[in-house]
């Protein structure tokens, strides 16, 4: 039986979209991102976002992220799997990137939470994509590189959120309301 990912946590002024590949089963059993306390996302995205996401219940971390530009999402809208490692993912049903980016006008970056979320993100974009795809080191403890590697790449995030473009290959494109996981 397919399982269903959570809705996109975003507003029109989103430039930064993080892209995780499909919910593990602590979050789906939660109904919460990154709900796992393995997994580092919060910890991770907190100098991103200039606060401490860890410190926050969880619906203020999902208010936080918006504030700050920040959406959270999934490549995958159903998929089957045994477990929570992306390589158990089967029936992946992908997404729709292009066309969320399209209707996020301020939208400058794609960031992948992994290997999977970026190979998937990376083909339903396509050649020429309107925005950055940034590939990220995982989240999960089951990725076994030190958090302080992990930190280091996944603060160069930072540098999306500012009022002009970071060098490099950014090709920008061009409801304002925060969507939760029901």
């Amino acid at each position: 039986m397919s399982e269903q990912a959570f809705d996109l946590v975003a507003d029109a002024n989103c430039r930064l979209l993080v892209l995780g590949s499909f919910p593990g089963v602590r979050s789906l059993q939660a109904r919460r991102y990154y709900a796992h306390p393995g997994n580092q996302f919060w910890k991770l995205m907190s100098p991103v976002a200039g606060v401490d996401l860890v410190a926050l219940e969880y619906d203020e971390r999902l208010v936080a992220l918006v504030a700050r530009r920040i959406g959270l999402w999934d490549v995958a809208q159903t998929a089957q799997r045994k477990g929570s490692l992306d390589a158990a993912l089967r029936e992946v049903e992908a997404r729709d990137l292009r066309t969320l980016a399209a209707q996020l006008p301020h939208l400058r970056a794609m960031a992948f939470n992994g290997g999977t979320a970026f190979r998937i993100g990376q083909r339903q974009m396509g050649a020429n994509p309107p925005v950055a795809l940034i590939p990220l080191p995982s989240s999960s403890g089951a990725h076994a590189i030190p958090l302080a590697a992990k930190q280091a790449v996944w603060n160069q995030l930072g540098a999306w959120l500012q009022s002009s473009s970071p060098p490099g290959p950014n090709m920008p494109s061009s409801s304002s309301s925060l969507r939760s996981p029901r």
